[in-house]
């Protein structure tokens, strides 16, 4: 869905051009003839979709001034830009002291609202952000903190707040990458454990003979090595949550010892003399069907049912695509701004795109594609080009891709070069560098070679080739205009 932007203006011509401008900007616009009117809409419930506001200061009956004070009690962080005919300074410190953020004089000039709206929009999806990650660290995130409007994920968040509720052990299964631990996250942070502490173990990634020493602890001494008391996992979670991610991969041996840990309520780290008790919520989660592992033999039955007290499935991303525009907008405004580049969104066609794709690694392999499509971009809003590997994978969608470097004939072989060059028959990196009489080549020509060998590699993306030949943009493309190498840039 877009980004929904109220428009309380009393003047139809102007509220018809900024509804138009609103729209060519790729959001949807709610206009609204008067500052009540724009109230009403707010208190509705459709009110909560709302993402920004721009508002005409003056008008009859209620003016702008009254609106910013009155939103305050129904929906004081939505960001604001004021418009009037007044640009003095007087008006704008009024504006901004009753909870404006930017102001805009008329008549509109459609960039500077543009640019506006798009910063603000900005700030406030990292405001949120903050608020999530904070919420994370301190293990209060709740399941109104997810991004999960999808009706396949409405189940899997009823039972998880009724799981939330009390201490019952809880397997979240489902593929790789869909989610699973903040799932959990959720889970503890809206049960009576919320902010306490939360600890993640992935038990397929502990090497096996450390799986004891880091899951229960060891004494000092205890064993080659142990030179100082360690505190496991169990006793780090004491009081909190304990999530066990992927615990199908727990070796036989150390299932056993997890049997006892939950039905004692103890644990028994490794050269220790005594058993230490323990208070923990333990949720696992795995991608493995447990069931047939339990029938081959490689996970124990009693272990099974009792992590398995309370079942949660999380559905693949491919059964829950109307989640993926709220992803991808999430990722981009988190990624974007961790890698300093002026990525706003996401052009409507290439967002059809990934709604198209499958996405076999789930809400990973969405997260890592968002990433690789910002370092590419090279304008503020992802497009189809940005994303080359999914467009050679969904029906209806190309990308055009920069032509290959001319063939140039097998040169004559040359004397082999010392000290360690990557030189073969006067090849360098598949680059001739010397000539058919066995000459050095020129060094332009050489740097002609290179420069078109790195716009086929990284597909005519310039801030890469640039990347890549260790040069700045600007020096890229005088070299290629000394060169001539225009074309081949596409």
């Amino acid at each position: 869905m877009s980004t929904r932007v109220l428009i309380v203006e009393d003047e139809p011509a102007q509220r018809r051009i900024l509804e138009e401008m609103v729209k060519r900007f790729g959001f949807d616009a709610l206009p609204v003839a008067s500052a009540l009117e724009g109230l009403e809409l707010l208190k509705r419930p459709t009110g909560s979709a709302i993402e920004l506001i721009i508002l005409d200061l003056i008008m009859p009956g209620m003016d702008g001034l009254e609106f910013l004070e009155k939103l305050q009690g129904i929906r004081g962080d939505l960001p604001v830009i004021v418009q009037t005919a007044q640009g003095s300074i007087e008006t704008v410190i009024k504006a901004m002291r009753a909870g404006a953020d930017d102001f805009v004089v008329k008549p509109v000039s459609p960039e500077r609202l543009r640019i506006s709206m798009q910063n603000l929009l900005k700030v406030n999806a990292l405001t949120e952000e903050v608020k999530r990650l904070n919420k994370k660290v301190g293990g209060a995130m709740g399941f109104d903190d997810l991004i999960a409007a999808s009706p396949n994920m409405a189940h899997v968040i009823r039972l998880g707040r009724r799981g939330a509720q009390s201490t019952i052990p809880i397997l979240i299964e489902g593929e790789s990458g869909v989610g699973k631990e903040m799932i959990a996250r959720a889970i503890q942070g809206e049960s009576e454990r919320a902010g306490r502490p939360f600890v993640a173990v992935n038990c397929g990634a502990i090497p096996e003979n450390l799986v004891e020493s880091i899951l229960f602890g060891h004494e000092k001494g205890s064993f080659t090595g142990a030179s100082a008391r360690h505190i496991g996992k169990f006793q780090e979670a004491d009081g909190g949550t304990l999530f066990l991610d992927e615990v199908a991969e727990l070796p036989l041996d150390m299932q056993v010892k997890l049997l006892r840990a939950i039905q004692e309520g103890e644990i028994d780290p490794v050269g220790s003399r005594k058993p230490v008790k323990i208070n923990i919520r333990l949720i696992s989660a795995t991608n493995r069907n447990m069931i047939e592992m339990v029938k081959a033999g490689q996970f124990r039955e009693d272990l099974y049912y009792r992590l398995n007290v309370f079942p949660v499935m999380v559905p693949p991303l491919r059964e829950r695509k109307d989640d993926i525009g709220a992803l991808t907008e999430h990722f981009i405004v988190r990624l974007a701004a961790e890698e300093g580049r002026k990525v706003h969104g996401i052009t409507p066609r290439a967002l059809a795109m990934l709604k198209a794709y499958d996405w076999p690694g789930n809400v990973r392999q969405l997260e890592n594609t968002v990433f690789r499509a910002i370092v590419l971009c090279e304008s503020d809003m992802l497009d189809v080009q940005d994303f080359p590997q999914i467009a050679s994978l969904v029906e209806g969608y190309e990308v055009s891709l920069p032509p290959l470097p001319a063939p140039t004939p097998k040169p004559a072989p040359a004397p082999a070069i010392s000290h360690g060059a990557a030189v073969a028959d006067g090849v360098a990196l598949g680059i001739p560098v010397v000539t058919d009489g066995g000459h050095v080549r020129k060094l332009e020509e050489v740097e002609a070679d290179m420069i078109r060998l790195a716009l086929h590699r990284y597909r005519g993306q310039m801030s890469e080739v640039a990347r890549k030949l260790g040069i700045g943009r600007s020096t890229l493309y005088r070299k290629m205009r000394e060169l001539g190498l225009e074309e081949a840039a596409g």
